[in-house]
C-alpha cells in the first residue's frame, strides 16, 4: 500500500578489494552498459523536447510532449530496474501518474495537465541529458582499466559506480515523504471507497430484508382487515392488533438501523453516553471511562463510536469475558481509545472478526490501530485517530 524510502545504508556493497568478486563484475558491467543506454536516453529525450517545442504552437505539440514525458517515465523505470540489478541499489517505483488521454473520468485536458507537470518525469529527462558525457567517461575509463589498470580497477569502477548510485537516488528516486504520502492517500481512498460502498449495501439489505418486508406485510394484513371489518368485526380487530404489533416492531428495526448509520444519542450528548450505551449490550460488565474536555469532530466521534462498538460486539462474540473496559482520552493532537477484556485472547488482524477492517479503516484517516491478544488473554486494542476539534471544520 504505502512505498518506503531506499535505504542506502543497507544497500551499499562490501568494501572494494583488488580481487574481482561478482558486485566488481557487476560493477564493470553497469560502467560499460552506460554508453549505449546514455546514448538512446539523450537521443530521445532530445527528439521530445524539440519535437514537442518545435510544435507547440499547433493542436498536436502539447499531446506529443505530454506522451514523451511518459516515455522518459518508462526511461527511468528501466534505469531504476538495471541500478536495482547491477549496483544492488534498494530503490522504490515512485507513484504512478493518474489519467491518460480519453480516460473516462479524467478527460483529454486534466490529463494533459497531469502530464505536462509530472516532476517524475522531468527528473528522468534531467538525468538523461547528464547521463551522456557521464557514460562516455565511465565507459572510456572502464574499457581502458580492463586492459591497463586491471590491478586498481576494482577501486576505479567503486568510484564511478557510487556516483552512479547517487545519481539515481538523487534524480529517479521516489521524493521521500512526498511521494509516499500520495501512494498512502491513493491507497486509503480505496479503502474509504470500499467501506462507504459495503455500508450502502448493508443499510439496502437491512432495509430490504428487514422494515420493508415487515411494512409489506402489514400493508396486506391491514388490506385483509378492511375487508373482514364489516363482515367480521372481530376477526378485524385481531388482525389490526397484530399490525400494532407489527408497527412496533418495524419502528423498532428502524431505530436498529439508524442507530447502526449515527445513534442520536451521540449527536445529543457524545461519545460518553454513546459508549455507556453501548457497553450496556454487551454480555461482560464494563466499565467506560471517556476523559475529553470537548467533544471531536463529527467525524472522528463517530469512527471512534462504530470502533469501540464492533469491538464491544467482538468481545460478547468471541472472547468468553468476564468482564471488560473502554477508555477514550486526548493526548496533544490525538484522540485514543483503549478496549481491553480479560477473554480468551488469541485474536488476528486476520482472524476473520473484523480486525484488519477496523485497522483499514482507521489507517485511511490516519489513524492507528495495535492488536495485543495472547492466547489466553487478556486482549488490549489500542487506537490512536487524529484529533479535529469542531472548530476545525
Amino acid at each position: 500500500m504505502t512505498a518506503s524510502i531506499t535505504a542506502p545504508d543497507d544497500d551499499r556493497p562490501p568494501a572494494a578489494r583488488f580481487a574481482y568478486d561478482r558486485h566488481t563484475w557487476k560493477e564493470i558491467a553497469h560502467l560499460l552498459c552506460n554508453l549505449p543506454v546514455a546514448l538512446i536516453g539523450f537521443v530521445y529525450v532530445a527528439f521530445m523536447i524539440f519535437t514537442g517545442a518545435t510544435l507547440s504552437v499547433t493542436v498536436i505539440g502539447l499531446p506529443l510532449l505530454a506522451l514523451g514525458l511518459a516515455g522518459a517515465r518508462v526511461l527511468g523505470r528501466t534505469e531504476r530496474s538495471r541500478a536495482r540489478a547491477l549496483l544492488g541499489i534498494r530503490i522504490d517505483e515512485p507513484s504512478p501518474l493518474h489519467g491518460r488521454p480519453g480516460h473516462r473520468r479524467e478527460g483529454l485536458f486534466p490529463w494533459l495537465w497531469t502530464s505536462l507537470k509530472d516532476p517524475v518525469a522531468w527528473r528522468s529527462v534531467l538525468y538523461s541529458f547528464i547521463r551522456l558525457p557521464w557514460g562516455v567517461l565511465t565507459f572510456a575509463v572502464t574499457l581502458v582499466g580492463l586492459f591497463v589498470l586491471w590491478p586498481v580497477l576494482p577501486f576505479v569502477a567503486r568510484g564511478l559506480t557510487n556516483a552512479d548510485r547517487a545519481m539515481v537516488r538523487g534524480l529517479l528516486s521516489p521524493s521521500d515523504e512526498l511521494e509516499r504520502r500520495v501512494a498512502e492517500l491513493e491507497s486509503d481512498r480505496g479503502v474509504v471507497v470500499d467501506t462507504a460502498a459495503a455500508d450502502l449495501r448493508r443499510i439496502e439489505r437491512d432495509l430490504h430484508d428487514g422494515a420493508q418486508a415487515r411494512l409489506v406485510a402489514l400493508a396486506m394484513g391491514l388490506g385483509l382487515a378492511k375487508e373482514k371489518l364489516l363482515e367480521d368485526p372481530d376477526a378485524a380487530a385481531v388482525m389490526v392488533d397484530e399490525a400494532h404489533g407489527e408497527v412496533k416492531l418495524a419502528l423498532q428495526e428502524l431505530r436498529d438501523l439508524a442507530r447502526g448509520i449515527h445513534p442520536a444519542v451521540l449527536t445529543d450528548r457524545g461519545l460518553d453516553a454513546a459508549l455507556s450505551s453501548v457497553a450496556s449490550r454487551c454480555t461482560a460488565p464494563v466499565k467506560v471511562t471517556v476523559d475529553l474536555a470537548e467533544r471531536p469532530a463529527e467525524a472522528i466521534e463517530g469512527i471512534a463510536y462504530f470502533t469501540v462498538s464492533e469491538l464491544l460486539q467482538n468481545v460478547s462474540k468471541h472472547a468468553q469475558a468476564g468482564r471488560a473496559a473502554v477508555d477514550v482520552w486526548r493526548a496533544n493532537d490525538r484522540l485514543l481509545i483503549q478496549v481491553t477484556d480479560d477473554g480468551r485472547g488469541g485474536a488476528r488482524l486476520d482472524g476473520g472478526s473484523g480486525m484488519s477492517g477496523l485497522a483499514e479503516r482507521l489507517g485511511a484517516v490516519d489513524g492507528l490501530f495495535v492488536l495485543d491478544s495472547p492466547v489466553g488473554g487478556p486482549t488490549v486494542v489500542t487506537a490512536e485517530l487524529p484529533w479535529r476539534g469542531r472548530a476545525e471544520v
